[in-house]
């Protein structure tokens, strides 16, 4: 199976992602787009008889970390918090509860 974005595709996809692309960066887009589409269709065709689906990949943590309450990434560790007040101080805008940030989306 051959992928075949187009660069109406392209302009699409960057439209909802709220890209602005230049004109140059569209066939490299192109490219990468149908590049990744391709990588998929080889994954589709792997042979995955006899394995068994999961949910979550720290199913397979169990045979392999194992503190006797169960598979962990790392142990949790309580660490003191910082002083809420102090980077409130600090913080270059703010209503004294949270930081205030300029608007990042505009449409």
């Amino acid at each position: 199976m051959s992928a075949n974005v187009t660069i109406e595709q392209v302009e699409r996809v960057a439209e909802l992602a709220n890209l602005d692309l230049a004109p140059e960066e569209k066939p490299r887009m192109q490219r990468d787009l149908n590049a990744i589409l391709e990588y998929v269709a080889q994954l589709g065709e792997i042979d995955t008889k006899g394995v068994e689906p999961m949910a979550q990949v720290s199913d397979l943590l169990d045979s392999v970390v194992d503190a006797g309450h169960g598979a962990e990434l790392r142990r949790d560790q309580l660490k003191p918090s910082l002083d809420r007040a102090k980077i409130m101080r600090e913080a270059p805008d703010t209503d004294g509860a949270f930081f205030k940030t300029p608007k990042v989306i505009e449409r």
